[in-house]
């Protein structure tokens, strides 16, 4: 199987993933919130250890230190403006409480909208780091593919119920959540087009920062969350499994 071809498989996948907040429809309130605390958990764990053992290490190898920690802290910094930018219009009076903080948090239209822009623009990038990983070192791009898919989950589950709760019915949250996520495949389509052109090591590197950036400042906080309502070991345990298992991915590659 060619490159291309595993490149643009694993891009419709990522892309289909979008569909999976439909599965609110079907599972009870109660168990959607049974689940979500292991996946956040888990996808915390991907996204630090593909950064960690898997797309830092790529991107230091090509690059010198100081200009690797230009690229880490420019992605790092780049999703910070997006988060802010995104939450706007939340509001200061909401307590969340286990899984409500990846779950509808907001309730207006023009949120709904931003939030689709958000994470259109951030598959777009995610496509362009993850495929340029890929292209430095296979093993490693696949380490970050699937902890984007990890992350992608609960991440999709959370942005259909802000925008079944903006007024939205299922099936427009459904398809515009997956047009939103075409812009994977096609951040991957530039990587692949653009790769004797495009610097591979700082896109990588951008993406370590941005994949940093998600789990430090919004799915670590969200287990320490549920931990506090009696969920700390089960948490923690989830985390650490999933950072195992990446640096064992990569100890083993």
């Amino acid at each position: 199987m060619s490159s291309w071809t595993v490149i643009l498989i694993g891009s419709l996948l990522m892309s289909l993933v979008a569909l999976v907040g439909g599965i609110t429809l079907i599972l009870p309130a109660w168990r959607l919130r049974q689940l979500l605390p292991p996946l956040v958990s888990v996808a915390a764990g991907s996204l630090l250890g593909g950064a960690l053992f898997h797309m830092l290490p790529e991107g230091f190898e090509a690059l010198a230190p100081l200009r690797s920690g230009v690229w880490i802290a420019a992605g790092f910094t780049a999703f910070l403006a997006l988060e802010q930018i995104l939450h706007w219009h939340q509001s200061h009076h909401h307590s969340p409480g286990a899984g409500d903080r990846l779950a509808s948090r907001f309730q207006s239209e023009p949120f709904a909208l931003l939030i689709l822009l958000g994470d259109g623009l951030h598959n777009l990038l995610c496509g362009l780091g993850i495929t340029s990983a890929y292209l430095i070192n296979p093993p490693a791009g696949v380490a970050a593919w699937f902890a984007a898919v990890a992350h992608e989950i609960p991440q999709e589950l959370g942005d259909f119920g802000v925008l079944l709760h903006s007024g939205w019915t299922p099936r427009q949250a459904l398809f515009w959540n997956l047009i939103t996520a075409l812009t994977f495949p096609l951040g991957a389509t530039l990587a692949w087009w653009l790769r004797d052109q495009l610097p591979l090591a700082p896109v990588v590197l951008f993406a370590a920062g941005n994949f940093i950036y998600i789990a430090a400042s919004d799915l670590v906080p969200a287990i320490k969350n549920d931990s506090a309502q009696g969920l700390t070991i089960s948490s923690f345990a989830f985390f650490v499994a999933a950072l195992l298992f990446m640096f064992l991915v990569a100890a083993l590659a």
